[in-house]
């Protein structure tokens, strides 16, 4: 990536020279290779690390490649705080330029199965925001220890290969292209860019409350991590999968 190409894109200087730390210019480059659309495209940001590092990359790339770009940030009302936290993302995506729209799930909330509905509440109110807005790429803020944890919540639940295998860069639900380009990130790196570019992320508690299964396979992975696990080849053993089935539906299709 070349600084000089984005000064003629106009880029912010605060932007600029955030790309001259070396770690921040590598993980962008990565970015953009995974990324690599060329139409507009809304992003989900949740406050946490990941979404946040989301937020920096995207707004860069759209900048570059003069695409539009809509953030919104969805407050569940699940937690008292979580109005409060969802305004103060806004402000600070907002004291860099990057002007966000706050969704709010309105009416009663459920009192099982909490994060499922949560998530498909979420995910009705971006589908209907892209769906005003003409733009059927929807950016999601995933990365590579979710692939890993999706796998093992859909192995304990039975699920057969299109199930364990759909959680890739690119899947589509109705009409609406899911985009997962931090898929190659590790959660490290992503606090990094969120902790260096904004100084500030979220903790949802929710994600160390042990009553939620995601919780207890992200315990059961590092267990398995202390006892041999290697990542590498598990992401291999995914990769491989998910090429049976694209050869599978191809054929079917």
């Amino acid at each position: 990536m070349s600084l000089k190409n984005l000064s003629v894109n106009k880029i912010p200087k605060f932007f600029k020279n955030k790309l001259l730390n070396k770690k921040i210019k590598r993980l962008y480059e990565l970015f953009e290779k995974n990324f690599n659309i060329k139409s507009d495209f809304v992003v989900a940001v949740s406050g946490g690390p990941d979404s946040l590092a989301l937020a920096f990359l995207t707004k860069i790339y759209s900048i570059k490649f003069k695409l539009n770009c809509k953030y919104f940030i969805v407050d569940h009302k699940l937690r008292a705080e979580s109005t409060h936290e969802a305004m103060k993302v806004k402000k600070v995506l907002n004291a860099f330029s990057i002007a966000s729209e706050i969704l709010t799930w309105k009416g009663k909330k459920p009192s099982n199965n909490i994060q499922s509905q949560s998530r498909k509440k979420r995910y009705d109110l971006l589908f209907s925001k892209c769906n005003k807005l003409k733009i059927n790429n929807l950016v999601l803020g995933h990365h590579n220890d979710d692939k890993f944890e999706n796998f093992f919540i859909r192995m304990v639940r039975g699920s057969g290969l299109k199930g364990l295998t759909s959680f890739g860069k690119k899947t589509k639900i109705n009409k609406i292209n899911l985009l997962r380009p931090l898929m190659e990130f590790k959660k490290n790196d992503l606090v990094f860019i969120s902790s260096y570019i904004f100084k500030f992320f979220v903790k949802d508690p929710s994600n160390e409350n042990p009553k939620y299964t995601r919780t207890r396979i992200r315990l059961l992975i590092s267990e398995l991590q202390n006892n041999g696990l290697d990542k590498k080849k598990l992401f291999l053993t995914i990769k491989n999968l998910e090429k049976s089935d694209e050869a599978i539906t191809f054929y079917v299709e």
